[in-house]
């Protein structure tokens, strides 16, 4: 999830990004801008416009021929990575619902990863699979603090699909997978003793020693307030006994299930992980963007984790950050997840940026992050990677960026302005070049901010 900047040391790590100014709006001509673009401008326009796929749209259902265009982009890739230009957009949201749907039934993907923590969405995987609990409980339980723009009404939707399809086919089951690390929940730890006190008994009561004042007794929100109020070297020695007890479990011979030891020592992996995350000191500069490559990396192991193990053809669902391979604030980020998926599969990952031109979105404000707002934001400016998209004769649309012919694939591969809205705003612009960031891109003429549930 994007961060943006706060004065809070301790919460740099969860919430970084940058504040800048809101794009300026220009005057229109098609979908309503002004026609101001230089003549090498129309070319790149002209360029676009030929390699374009028209979308439909992004609501859920319907006919999807037109994302036959997206199967031939995405090839035999085994993860393909979903971005999203902002957290808040229900556009995003209900197209990823769409993409999924399709790349279930035409193309044989088998699981949507979220970037959400691995405990929560199992949770929401028990239900999708066998009808446990209730989604709308636990979308508000878990998605709590920085993971609350989750709990909305797409994401209600996309599960409920789920579900449905999961009865319609038992013996081949559409998975949910959290690859995210700040929390580990309670169910995590009870796993993971469970596992070891039927294997040997001696090494679960260890394991109950390293897991001391860690399994959370709290809800997702306030344990990670707490968490990150600890001193630094409390954090620093949580990781070193999670870590202690990571090295144990791994230790105990696979057995005859293995599939369940190996289950147990990922469930354990991720308590080390979100142990790790938090054992950084966060009044360095240097360990913040440290911590945020560890996140970016350790993100980027539980979905291969999880493909590698099932095999199964994965949607993985992040901010654009995320799933792209260049971050829109190197400094801050040094190397984000689909960069390290790339390095694993090769063309295996497929990158796919998302891009809007005007529109709304829920953020919180940059001065107080406890309060959730609609935004709106108009026509992209000159001078934006968005102002030219724009003109491109199509209200949404899809471009294979690898593919694009000249003087596009020129002006595609340079850094210009790019709305990259996290958690707060303002966010951004940042300086982005989509052909290096991105396989795919989907641009999307207007966005409406997303419809959040109860909290």
């Amino acid at each position: 999830m994007k961060r943006h900047r706060t004065a809070t040391a301790l919460t740099l790590f969860i919430i970084l990004g940058t504040t800048a100014s809101v794009l300026p709006a220009a005057a229109s001509a098609p979908h309503g801008r002004a026609a101001t673009a230089t003549d090498r401008d129309e070319a790149v326009v002209d360029a676009l416009a030929r390699a374009a796929h028209p979308l439909r749209g992004v609501e859920p259902g319907g006919d999807t021929r037109d994302l036959r265009a997206l199967d031939r982009m995405i090839g035999d890739a085994r993860v393909v990575g979903l971005g999203e230009a902002t957290h808040g957009s229900h556009d995003f949201f209900a197209l990823k619902g769409r993409v999924l749907r399709h790349l279930v039934e035409e193309r044989g993907f088998r699981a949507f990863a979220l970037e959400a923590p691995w405990s929560t969405v199992a949770r929401l995987d028990a239900y999708v699979v066998r009808g446990e609990g209730d989604p709308r409980r636990i979308m508000r339980d878990e998605f709590q603090r920085d993971f609350r723009w989750w709990n909305n009404t797409d994401y209600l939707r996309l599960i409920e699909w789920t579900r449905a399809y999961n009865l319609r086919h038992p013996a081949d089951p559409v998975r949910l997978v959290g690859d995210d690390i700040a929390w580990s929940g309670p169910e995590l730890y009870d796993a993971v003793t469970a596992y070891a006190a039927e294997r040997d008994p001696k090494t679960a009561a260890r394991l109950e020693e390293f897991y001391r004042g860690l399994r959370p007794t709290e809800q997702t929100g306030a344990y990670i307030e707490r968490y990150l109020g600890e001193p630094y070297t409390v954090r620093k020695e949580r990781a070193e006994r999670t870590g202690q007890a990571l090295e144990l479990l791994h230790g105990l011979a696979p057995g005859k299930d293995r599939a369940a030891y190996e289950r147990a020592v990922q469930d354990a992996r991720v308590i080390d992980q979100t142990a790790r995350q938090y054992a950084f000191d966060f009044t360095d500069p240097a360990q913040v963007s440290e911590a945020m490559r560890y996140r970016g990396e350790q993100m980027a192991a539980n979905v291969l984790w999880w493909q590698r193990h099932t095999g199964a053809r994965m949607l993985l669902s992040a901010h654009n950050n995320h799933v792209g391979y260049v971050p829109d604030m190197p400094a801050q980020y040094l190397k984000v997840q689909g960069a390290f998926l790339r390095d694993a599969l090769g063309a295996g990952y497929v990158s796919i940026g998302l891009t809007f031109d005007h529109g709304s979105f829920r953020a919180t404000g940059t001065d107080d992050e406890s309060v959730v707002r609609r935004w709106a934001v108009g026509p992209a400016g000159p001078g934006t990677n968005e102002a030219v998209l724009d003109r491109v004769p199509h209200r949404n649309y899809l471009l294979d960026l690898r593919t694009v012919g000249s003087p596009a694939r020129e002006w595609l591969r340079r850094e210009r302005p790019t709305r990259s809205v996290g958690t707060a705003y303002p966010d951004g612009p940042h300086d982005i070049a989509l052909a290096r960031s991105y396989d795919v891109l989907i641009h999307l003429h207007r966005v409406s901010a997303a419809r959040l549930l109860e909290r």
